[in-house]
């Protein structure tokens, strides 16, 4: 796993929005994001933003699942899995969720995979976000199959 892209300086809401609604068409079905960072470092928010730009409905009600650990949508090319694992125990609740079988099928947007143990998938796209006083920094890691992708992104 690389550094593709970053950090990324998104001093306010409108640059994660931003970048959110670039990358949502540049995702196709099968396609994990292992969102990590501290409470408040903007990775629901991305995920919010990046759910609403792919399903096409800015209004998209978009709950946060850290009580259900996920939330499904259905959007154009491929259902998408919004997780949020704080909660979770044991990694292999994530067979028991469906989990597992999602990653293979939708896009799936995984908050707090540090809770997955070794059950993230190897061509995942990490996004590491950390909150600072003047806004987020990100950072973007995976296999070499994201830069492409990325470049068209963040061009």
């Amino acid at each position: 796993m690389s550094l593709l892209a970053g950090p990324i300086f998104l001093p306010d809401e409108s640059h994660s929005l931003a970048l959110a609604r670039a990358l949502a068409p540049h995702l196709r079905a099968g396609d994990t994001l292992l969102l990590s960072g501290q409470i408040g470092a903007g990775k629901s928010f991305f995920a919010r933003a990046l759910i609403r730009a792919r399903t096409g409905n800015p209004d998209e009600e978009v709950p946060s699942p850290t009580f259900t650990l996920v939330q499904s949508y259905d959007a154009p090319g491929a259902e998408i899995w919004h997780c949020d694992l704080y909660r979770l125990s044991d990694p292999f609740e994530l067979v028991e969720l469906g989990l597992e079988e999602a990653m293979g099928r939708a896009i799936c947007l995984i908050e707090w995979p540090d809770r997955m143990g070794d059950m993230a998938p190897p061509e995942a796209l990490s996004l590491a976000f950390e909150a600072r006083p003047d806004g987020h920094l990100l950072s973007m890691s995976g296999p070499e199959v994201w830069h492409a992708r990325l470049e068209l992104v963040l061009a």
